[in-house]
């Protein structure tokens, strides 16, 4: 702080002190020494002093004017050098798009598909959770229910009427009746949908008739330990379920701690121990591998739901020879869709408008040209002309 004021007072007012008494002197002098010269440099000084102040406002101009082009300038610089990565950003999207646009579709296609599977997925969990808390109307392991060690196997439906929960007001059955002696051989035919199929469902306890009753030995079906009475029936359907498993496990299915030598045995009587190490199985070979677990089994009741409808003519030959030898001292209910099936069955139910409207030997149904009921007489000449 002392300097500066040092710096005002003295060095400053010295300076102009010295200035002043300059000029003065010099007016002075020029006045009394060359008067005329000292009026013309006078009379100068004004354009002097002008012209130094038009160049100091002039340098002042052209420096603002400098810094603001230089501040453009650089403005444009700063903004070239941003669009700069910008554009580069850009080409090097474009590139990448070039690169990457078949991927990407591909990408996004599959994404597409992938939400539908999810949202199949989602809905089959759905169901799954809803099968696993559902609660079975008809309990396998019933504690009260009767545990047979061994049945006779006779089959007796009384009076039984039923309809379908999904149509209620149809009624299949109205009243119908049938017997199947122990170790007898019965087939059931007639036109689709007459309900054939639900018979077999009935002996499985798979449904249960509105009214009458299914006996096995004159005892109701529902007195039964179901898991215990299933242990003597085997069924073969026409689209038999095999498990996510191996074909062997499949075979041992039918029968707890069945040795080796059994299930070799069972698989080469049912024709299936020729493609036993195959990966994908025909529907032929499906029925063929349910065959033999049904003979693993050894049951005493045996039903068969057209058990050989998948099968070539072939296959179909060496099965059914299989069956027939399978079937001796069994109690047997088939559905067939061909003769060749049920020539050897010991009375065939001819099932029509609910009822079972005719049962006869194979012979007298092939022999006999008067039958009352054309329908089922023209089903059954249909099932003839099929098998020739």
């Amino acid at each position: 702080m002392d300097a500066m004021v040092r710096t005002l007072v003295a060095d400053r007012l010295i300076f102009f002190a010295q200035v002043l008494s300059a000029v003065t002197i010099s007016f002075t002098l020029g006045l009394i020494l060359p008067w005329r010269l000292a009026i013309v440099v006078i009379a100068m000084q004004p354009l002097i002093v002008g012209a130094f102040f038009g160049k100091a406002v002039m340098v002042k101009n052209m420096s603002k004017k400098v810094l603001e082009a230089q501040n453009s300038s650089s403005e444009l610089a700063s903004e070239a050098v941003g669009n700069h990565r910008t554009i580069s950003t850009f080409l090097l999207f474009w590139v990448l798009r070039k690169r990457v646009k078949s991927n990407l579709e591909r990408v996004i296609a599959e994404t597409g598909g992938m939400t539908a599977d999810l949202s199949k997925g989602t809905n089959a969990l759905k169901a799954i959770f809803l099968i696993l808390v559902r609660k079975s109307e008809v309990g396998p392991n019933d504690p009260n229910g009767i545990k047979p060690e061994k049945i006779n196997g006779d089959i007796e439906l009384k009076d039984v009427d039923f309809a379908y929960p999904a149509r209620p007001k149809q009624l299949i059955f109205t009243g119908l009746s049938l017997k199947v002696e122990a170790g007898k051989i019965m087939a059931l035919v007639g036109q689709s949908g007459s309900g054939k199929s639900t018979i077999i469902r009935f002996v499985e306890r798979f449904s249960d008739p509105l009214k009458g009753s299914v006996e096995i030995d004159g005892i109701d079906i529902k007195s039964y330990n179901l898991r215990s009475l299933r242990s003597h029936i085997a069924l073969v359907s026409q689209e038999p379920t095999l498990f996510a498993d191996t074909i062997h496990e499949n075979i041992v299915y039918g029968k707890e701690n069945a040795t080796e030598a059994e299930i070799i045995k069972a698989a080469t009587l049912a024709n299936a121990h020729e493609f036993i190490r195959g990966v994908q199985l025909s529907g032929g070979q499906k029925q063929r591998i349910a065959l033999a677990r049904a003979i693993l089994k050894n049951p005493v009741i045996l039903l068969l739901d057209e058990a050989t409808s998948a099968l070539d003519s072939k296959s179909e030959s060496l099965v059914q020879d299989a069956l027939e030898k399978m079937m001796v001292g069994r109690t047997c209910i088939v559905v067939a869709h061909r003769l060749s099936t049920i020539h050897n069955s010991d009375s065939i139910a001819v099932i029509e408008n609910g009822k079972v409207v005719e049962e006869r030997s194979h012979d007298e149904l092939l022999t006999n040209g008067e039958m009352v009921h054309t329908t089922a007489l023209s089903n059954f000449s249909n099932m003839k002309a099929q098998n020739n």
